[in-house]
């Protein structure tokens, strides 16, 4: 089956959200499990990253990427790296890398500075949203001379409010932040409440000053066919899952 790559317009320089269609994992992996901290079979995720690098345009050890902790570290990157490090975001300047993350349910953001020839990679889920991780690759961006107005931040496929269903700890912990950080809660079921990942990470992306943001409005856990998805797979009480990936090169 074909690779399913999801673009956007608005970013001018090559990228992809890559759905999960197209690989050559099987069982709760099936299709391009690029995760290669899951149980898939190690040969068979390499396939798969083998086969985005190649849509990328570049060799296999050019698709990079770190271990991603949930942070707002930041990495910036010249050339291939002997080891992950531990962090959730990376930006370049250099041309012929594809920067890339992980994610299922959490929100994959590719940037440009297309004018600059700066790019960025951030994986963003609420913790790391919450912190400061998107506002800390803008900065690292800046650093290699990229201007935050003429930058562009995409948010892929990710949870979306009507399937991110939370407790009343969790709201308090934004509302703890900043009163204001209510809009993104709507009320569920009991004390449940629904958050909207997306919208507060376009909230973020604006007030730190992006020059344009958008998300491409596709959710993880309302697709199974399409995408990988943590909290399907905890409902289901699955015993992995899989990882889409999201790259971009200059």
């Amino acid at each position: 089956m074909t690779l399913e790559i999801l673009t956007s317009d608005a970013l001018p320089v090559n990228h992809g959200f890559f759905t999960r269609r197209g690989g050559a994992s099987s069982g709760v992996f099936s299709g391009l499990n690029c995760g290669q901290g899951s149980t898939d079979q190690a040969e068979i995720v390499a396939i798969n990253r083998a086969r985005v690098a190649d849509a990328m345009g570049v060799a296999p050890d050019h698709l990079l990427g770190v271990h991603q902790i949930h942070s707002t570290t930041v990495i910036s990157i010249d050339g291939p790296m002997a080891e992950k490090t531990r962090a959730d975001a990376l930006v370049t300047a250099t041309p012929g890398l594809a920067l890339s993350v992980l994610t299922a349910d959490c929100q994959p953001v590719l940037f440009a500075d297309a004018e600059a020839g700066v790019i960025g990679a951030a994986h963003a889920g609420w913790r790391g949203a919450l912190d400061g991780v998107l506002d800390a690759t803008l900065e690292a961006m800046e650093s290699l001379g990229a201007t935050r107005e003429n930058t562009t931040a995409i948010i892929g496929p990710t949870i979306s409010q009507r399937a991110y269903e939370v407790g009343p700890e969790f709201l308090e912990s934004f509302l703890d932040i900043d009163p204001e950080f209510a809009r993104y809660f709507i009320n569920g079921e009991g004390d449940r409440y629904l958050f909207d990942l997306p919208g507060f990470g376009l909230n973020r992306l604006r007030a730190a000053g992006a020059g344009h943001a958008e998300w491409t409005r596709h959710c993880t856990f309302s697709d199974p066919e399409r995408f990988y998805s943590y909290r399907r797979t905890t409902h289901a009480k699955e015993a992995d899952y899989g990882r889409l990936i999201a790259a971009i090169t200059l």
